[in-house]
């Protein structure tokens, strides 16, 4: 299973680089400025490491899946080249996925106050700045939302379905709890992503005019909690 844990690892770590340099320079040095430039790569970066974590995860449960099910068949199914295969498919998703959400953002005018709400820049954030028609932009964001965001879950629930029929079906309750052990880490490192990032746009969608402080801890959380508590769970499981 090492290259499914290297992929994890990889994200985590693309994840926490894209945002330790505001984060610390902010709080450090109360260095609160920030290009227009830097921004935007900022958010590609932001946006494409936490949907390739998405995407990781879901490749995980797919790897369950075959590990418990289809144990025999694992090393002539999961090969080499079909996983870097997939981490390349992984890799294009992710960027194809973000970049005409920055391409539309970057033509649109920005009059507004230029104060961010985060200590690093998210499209939900800066689209607040823009005062021309956000209408695509808002969809475009609605239908990513439900691509990775509702999508990716859902297979991965569809993937623990099938382990479960497999495993309830001819599995003793020893190999049950042992199959279910196996899958443990893996589910804790799924709620640790998908429930701040769920609370993250929810909160923005629904409660734009809480206190900006729900807005700072929830969106930090969002970012910072999975690089820490992911090596944590795996280095407990291993």
């Amino acid at each position: 299973h090492e290259p499914m844990y290297n992929l994890l690892a990889l994200t985590d770590l693309g994840l926490t680089l894209t945002t330790l340099p505001t984060v610390m320079q902010n709080l450090w040095f109360n260095a609160q400025a920030i290009s227009f430039e830097a921004c935007f790569a900022q958010v590609f970066f932001i946006h494409t490491f936490s949907f390739m974590e998405s995407s990781v995860l879901l490749a995980m449960s797919f790897d369950r899946y075959v590990a418990i099910c289809r144990p025999l068949h694992y090393a002539t199914i999961l090969t080499s080249q079909v996983i870097c295969r997939i981490g390349l498919a992984i890799i294009c998703r992710c960027v194809l996925a973000v970049l005409p959400s920055l391409l539309l953002l970057k033509r649109l005018p920005f009059c507004r106050s230029h104060l961010l709400s985060h200590s690093y820049c998210l499209h939900q954030d800066m689209i607040r700045l823009v005062c021309g028609d956000i209408r695509f932009n808002s969809w475009y964001g609605f239908a990513l939302v439900l691509l990775i965001i509702v999508m990716d879950p859902l297979l991965i629930v569809l993937s623990y379905t099938l382990i479960l029929k497999s495993i309830l079906g001819t599995a003793t309750w020893t190999e049950r709890f042992r199959a279910l052990n196996n899958c443990l880490s893996h589910i804790l490192a799924v709620l640790v992503l998908y429930v701040p990032m769920v609370g993250l746009s929810m909160t923005h969608r629904f409660a734009k005019h809480a206190s900006p402080l729900v807005h700072v801890i929830i969106a930090n959380i969002y970012l910072l909690a999975p690089p820490v508590i992911n090596p944590v769970i795996y280095r407990i499981k291993t």
